[in-house]
């Protein structure tokens, strides 16, 4: 090969890949070739492939590399769900039940809850029997709630058929008057209505806290009569004559 300047111009000379045998009649620069048992010439390179070695993982400070997080011991993951359960008590009384569904939706095991509740119950975290006696003093005093809705209440939260029961047994068998309390604090609002509609009205509300039958339906008569017994003289307002 002659360069530039009109001088020979010498290539390196090309060594053999893999240990092949290169053919005597290789011309300087071509890629070197080895002859096959056939007698045909192919590229060192299309032989000897080189295989990876086999992937071994390896562990580092006793986890492997392909974990994304580490182990938690069942002591950590337990002060975890206590921690966790604690804040949502501060927030909210829960029942026993309520308790357990809380831990569960995080990913708490069976046993690790068992311990959990146990520890809250000796230690006055959880208490079914006095939520339930809270509950059944709100729904009365505040919401002006009937026998039927008070027992609805309490089991939607969770709480046994038993203590519900008991705490229902402390009330005073007065649903009559509940009712008719709470039908005349609902009667004055009622004063634009047609009688048959203000009945209906009143007697849904009625419905919804827990009071039904004759109970509800007296204490709606009565509450609706005075509310028109006592608007100028009667000659205004829901005026409601039982019949019979």
């Amino acid at each position: 090969m002659t360069n530039r300047n009109g001088g020979e111009e010498h290539l390196a000379p090309v060594i053999p890949l893999f240990g092949a045998h290169t053919s005597k009649d290789a011309e300087p620069g071509e890629m070197p070739r080895r002859t096959g048992p056939e007698g045909v010439w192919r590229s060192a390179l299309a032989d000897d492939p080189i295989t990876p070695a086999p992937f071994v993982p390896t562990l580092v400070g006793g986890m492997d590399q392909d974990e994304q997080t580490p182990a938690v011991n069942s002591d950590e993951l337990s002060a975890r769900a206590s921690e966790m359960l604690v804040r949502k008590l501060r927030a909210k009384q829960l029942s026993v039940s309520e308790a357990r569904t809380v831990l569960r939706s995080n990913d708490v095991d069976r046993d690790t809850i068992d311990q959990i509740i146990d520890e809250f119950l000796h230690r006055g975290y959880l208490d079914d029997r006095t939520l339930a006696s809270l509950l059944v003093t709100a729904g009365v005093e505040r919401k002006g709630q009937g026998r039927v809705a008070l027992s609805r209440a309490l089991s939607q939260r969770g709480i046994p058929r038993d203590i519900v029961d008991d705490a229902l047994s402390e009330l005073p068998d007065d649903d009559e008057e509940r009712a008719l309390e709470y039908a005349r604090s609902k009667a004055p609002g009622m004063a634009r209505l047609e009688p048959e509609a203000a009945l209906r009205r009143l007697l849904g509300q009625l419905a919804r806290r827990g009071y039904g039958g004759s109970s509800a339906m007296n204490a709606a008569r009565t509450a609706l009569r005075e509310a028109g017994s006592g608007r100028s003289g009667g000659r205004s307002g829901v005026r409601f004559v039982e019949s019979d």
